[in-house]
């Protein structure tokens, strides 16, 4: 199992490493949203080993650009979080929302974990975990995803270049449609727009 590790120096030794896993062909998205909604309100030993179990952050691989439209939407996730600043419940979730277009919190957590986390018709997941060194995750992935891990770069054959489109309202901007007709320059237009986005939202919100 590919599981990529990115350092973070910069933020508390707790949230300063973190990994990131890519599935396609999951079969059992259903089950793991599921899973995530019935671990958030469990009791007792059995809630804290469930949620142990499902403590990462899942999103939908179809409406990632690119690994460093992922990687800023961390980044900035690990901010808010060192700053005390965090929006959402955990940094996981911070994550989902981070990578939403809209600014408010709330509903828009909602939102974000519809459009964002994993829903039953998911496919392709990333997995993306932060804590505080560096941990061997394959056996836990495999037990929690029924999926095909894959490499990061496996991802241009997964996104979904029309739905990012449609989120982020970007069929009448300018930039895009002067690249139509040339799909290696209209999707590295989208990326740019998008992890530009991400990377101003802290700012807007």
């Amino acid at each position: 199992m590919t599981i990529q590790v990115y350092h973070y120096p910069q933020f508390p030794q707790s949230q300063a490493t973190v990994h990131i896993a890519l599935f396609s062909n999951v079969k059992n998205a259903a089950q793991l949203r599921t899973r995530l909604i019935q671990a958030a309100t469990m009791q007792g030993p059995e809630g804290d080993v469930e949620r142990e179990a499902v403590n990462f952050a899942f999103i939908d691989a179809r409406l990632i650009c690119s690994v460093q439209h992922l990687r800023t939407a961390i980044y900035h996730a690990l901010l808010a979080s060192a700053q005390g600043a965090l929006r959402t419940k955990s940094v996981h979730s911070e994550i989902i929302w981070t990578l939403n277009p809209t600014n408010n919190a709330r509903p828009f957590i909602t939102e974000a974990l519809r459009r964002y986390g994993v829903s039953s018709t998911s496919q392709s997941l990333f997995v993306v975990r932060v804590c505080g060194q560096v941990q061997d995750f394959a056996d836990q992935l495999s037990a929690t995803v029924d999926g095909t891990p894959v490499p990061l770069t496996h991802l241009q054959d997964i996104t979904d270049w029309e739905t990012i489109k449609k989120h982020y309202k970007l069929n009448s901007e300018p930039a895009i449609r002067n690249a139509a007709g040339d799909r290696g320059a209209e999707r590295a237009k989208i990326d740019s727009i998008v992890t530009s986005s991400v990377a101003t939202k802290m700012v807007m919100a």
